[in-house]
């Protein structure tokens, strides 16, 4: 398999190369130069398969030569290591619970992959991996736990400051080690600026070896498709789901079409969007017109530019109306966000956390002229990594895992800077000089 630069559709390089470079010398996404098809046998028998078979299966395509088979076996191993059960909440609405991982966010699977991946490649490198990452919530956490302590790697995480909750700010911040934290003063688009700024700087790309583990990289985005296959694995309906997404900077959604075109079953795709609606604007007007970011209860999905809307536009070939036949799109509010969280733990006695209750919100909505349909919605995240928005809507506060607790009681190391590059440069190179 090659990969291609969006913005050059002759520049190629294999999944090793696409994985370390993280984003094309052009600043383009890298993508895949063709789609694998699956084919019939393994579409028919994925109810007999293993979690191990479904996602080799998947990912050997896509890894190429670059990994041994047997090596490739045990990543997907490792990736997969917990459970995705696919919870029902109403009578025609599911969940897809992506929060079974060590940092009890859908992230684990992609962050896990990659981090493998690296690790592998970094053990044949004569120089130390730098992986940076922009997070605005979740892959921050699930980045740190998956890297930490993989050799041959270092990971700065930028965040915006106060725009993350205290669990996933502690995820990020308390490893040490490998992992060091940037706080920025300003918003997550302001993060993810300055990471492709960097990836741009040659000065500093000619003395460290420069990665990302956003889902701008493949080795992150690509595994996504696994779990949608789980869920299709115990999709027990003759008739295909439709699929609700909560979505932010639309590595998750993108995989998932990814996956349709490759032969999964899926029926339809509801883009669940939050105040941050330059996508749901796109889909109903043909215009794009992304925007600052706006903060909102469903943090994780406070992007007003999203990287991977250029992957969309590509699986699509640009054609809005393509594009439209099989994704739709709904903007939800705080206001109904805490409402819906309310609504199903009172009449279902299930606790969504807010990405999900976007979600559930959507899809409820795009039930109500089609009420014969069903579908899942991604549950994303632990309600316990929002415990006031939780608690606002319910009352009481999600019992606490015993994973977080010991974690909670960790200090926080992060250094707070502006969000200005030469700060973050200075920043970044201060670090790795002390390592």
């Amino acid at each position: 398999m090659r990969y291609y630069s969006l913005n050059n559709h002759h520049h190629f390089v294999d999944f090793k190369e696409a994985t370390l470079q993280g984003q094309a010398p052009d600043g383009g996404l890298y993508y895949p130069e063709n789609i694998p098809v699956w084919n019939d046998d393994f579409i028919k028998n994925l109810k007999r398969k293993s979690k191990l078979e479904i996602g080799f299966d998947i990912m050997a395509p896509y890894v190429g030569n670059t990994i041994p088979e047997k090596e490739l076996y045990g990543i997907i191993e490792e990736t997969l290591d917990f459970d995705f059960p696919l919870q029902p909440i109403s009578e025609n609405i599911y969940s897809l619970e992506l929060f079974h991982g060590p940092t009890l966010a859908f992230k684990d699977v992609g962050a896990r992959f990659l981090s493998r991946c690296m690790g592998f490649f970094a053990g044949k490198l004569a120089q130390k991996i730098v992986v940076l990452v922009a997070t605005s919530g979740d892959t921050g956490g699930a980045v740190a736990d998956a890297f930490h302590n993989i050799p041959g790697t270092e990971v700065i995480i930028l965040y915006p400051s106060g725009k993350v909750s205290p669990v996933q700010e502690k995820q990020l911040t308390a490893l040490g080690g490998n992992i060091h934290a940037l706080e920025i003063e300003g918003d997550f688009d302001d993060c993810q600026k300055l990471v492709k700024m960097a990836f741009l700087d040659e000065e500093l790309k000619e003395n460290i070896l420069l990665t990302s583990s956003n889902s701008i990289n493949v080795a992150r985005w690509l595994p996504q498709q696994i779990y949608y296959a789980l869920a299709m694995m115990q999709w027990e309906h003759d008739h295909e789901p439709v699929v609700a997404v909560p979505s932010g900077n639309f590595g998750n959604l993108c995989a998932g079409v990814v996956a349709k075109q490759s032969g999964l079953p899926i029926g339809h795709f509801m883009a669940a969007c939050n105040a941050n609606n330059a996508f749901t604007s796109y889909i109903n007007t043909g215009t794009y017109h992304p925007t600052s970011a706006i903060p909102t209860l469903s943090n994780a999905m406070d992007v007003g530019n999203p990287s991977n809307f250029a992957r969309i536009l590509a699986i699509f070939q640009q054609d809005h109306r393509m594009l439209r036949e099989t994704i739709s799109s709904i903007a939800v509010s705080d206001t109904d966000t805490l409402n819906t969280i309310k609504a199903v733990f009172e009449e279902f006695q299930y606790v969504l956390d807010p990405h999900a209750a976007v979600a559930y919100r959507a899809l409820n909505e795009y039930f109500i002229n089609q009420p014969e349909r069903k579908g899942f919605i991604l549950g994303t995240a632990h309600p316990v990594k929002f415990p006031d928005v939780v608690k606002t809507a319910i009352g009481h506060e999600p019992v606490v895992p015993k994973v977080l607790v010991e974690l909670m009681k960790k200090s926080k190391t992060a250094q707070l800077i502006p969000p200005k590059y030469t700060s973050f440069k200075a920043a970044t190179l201060e670090i790795l000089k002390n390592r």
